[in-house]
């Protein structure tokens, strides 16, 4: 299939442009202009609902070698705004592939640039932080005219959760799974331990989550943030000591504040798979996946109730807590990977020893 491409441009708030060719979609928008460093999965990048009205760059200089296929999708309607990168191949070469990755764009209407200087681009987010973009073929004037009227969107995920429940069956423990942006890897790790699985939208209440006599709660990842959440909060604090918690990402983030803490604004966030992270109890160290722009303060953890089990190594942010007292814990990388290392799967595994637990507790009084 034949994609067009033309000139076009990233104009950001501060003024900086970047020249280059549309491909994809061929329209203009306005976003959050974000980098990752991951090397590879391009794919599950892009179909990551925590992308939510970004546009992503990706610092490895091409993507669209193996194209698009039917199973590296994370969400089935991507919502990232756009993806900007150096170069990306016009034809994917792989035995899986059912289209190209331009193609693909076009079909969900996410604008592709590509022939940027994407390493200038990066250093600068990470010196200046990120900041809003407008990619367009319009004049630079008329271009940051039009960026300085952009209002972010304040409540993001209510634009990627589900709208409804659904089941994902199973035959061992039950979960329900708040869906907060939910990442279909999720699930598949669910899936592979046979839980038997409850998909409902963030707005669900803490009584109706409970009527459904769950095991284990599960805190999905999602985009924007987490201060806005007040509802969101309201529930986990709810559920809190009713049913063992597992949060991941967006997840983390809104059971630590529901614990009390407080979070903050990233100067240009994690996103890539090579996050060193430690795990303070034992000094293993594993390599992560990682998608945020937000992280919880540090300082507002009451160590009194809640223990702090996952750092980064290379900036010393929070990356996994746990309560002393209730079954809840949390991290803010992806064990789910897709992409990335599988280090963190483990986790999967002690969120069944937690739910196995619980449920003996209730057998024995």
């Amino acid at each position: 299939m034949s994609v067009a491409r033309m000139r076009r441009r990233l104009i950001l708030e501060d003024g900086l442009v970047f020249e280059g060719q549309g491909f994809g979609c061929l329209d203009e928008v306005s976003g959050e202009v974000v980098f990752t460093t991951a090397m590879s999965g391009y794919q599950q990048s892009i179909t990551d609902q925590s992308y939510n009205g970004q546009c992503l760059v990706f610092t490895y200089p091409l993507i669209g070698n193996y194209g698009i296929n039917a199973k590296d999708m994370e969400s089935l309607e991507p919502t990232c705004l756009a993806v900007i990168c150096k170069d990306y191949a016009r034809l994917g070469s792989h035995y899986q592939k059912r289209m190209d990755l331009a193609a693909f764009l076009l079909e969900k209407k996410i604008i592709g640039l590509s022939g940027i200087d994407t390493r200038k681009l990066t250093r600068h987010l990470r010196q200046h932080g990120t900041m809003k973009g407008f990619i367009t073929d319009r004049s630079v004037d008329d271009g940051l005219a039009s960026l300085l009227q952009y209002k972010p969107k304040i409540h993001q995920i209510a634009e990627v959760s589900t709208q409804t429940m659904y089941p994902n069956p199973g035959e061992n423990y039950r979960v329900v799974v708040v869906d907060y942006g939910l990442k279909h890897s999720i699930l598949r790790e669910l899936s592979r331990r046979q839980c038997d699985v409850i998909v409902v939208p963030h707005t669900t209440s803490a009584e109706k989550i409970l009527s459904y006599f769950p095991d284990g709660v599960m805190l999905s990842n999602g985009p924007g943030d987490p201060m806005v959440c007040g509802p969101e909060v309201e529930v986990i604090r709810a559920l809190l000591n009713q049913v063992p918690i597992f949060g991941i990402c967006m997840g983390h983030q809104l059971l630590a504040l529901a614990l009390g803490c407080s979070t903050f604004k990233m100067q240009f966030g994690h996103r890539g798979l090579n996050h060193p992270v430690r795990e303070i109890a034992s000094g293993r160290i594993d390599f992560t996946s990682q998608n945020h722009g937000y992280a919880v303060e540090l300082n507002s953890i009451d160590r009194q109730q809640i223990l702090l089990t996952h750092v980064e190594i290379n900036d010393g942010t929070v990356e996994g807590i746990r309560h002393r007292h209730y079954p809840a814990f949390s991290v803010q990388f992806h064990p789910d990977a897709a992409p990335g290392p599988h280090d963190g799967m483990h986790l999967f595994d002690e969120f069944m020893e937690m739910m196995e637990a619980w449920k003996g507790r209730e057998k024995h009084g």
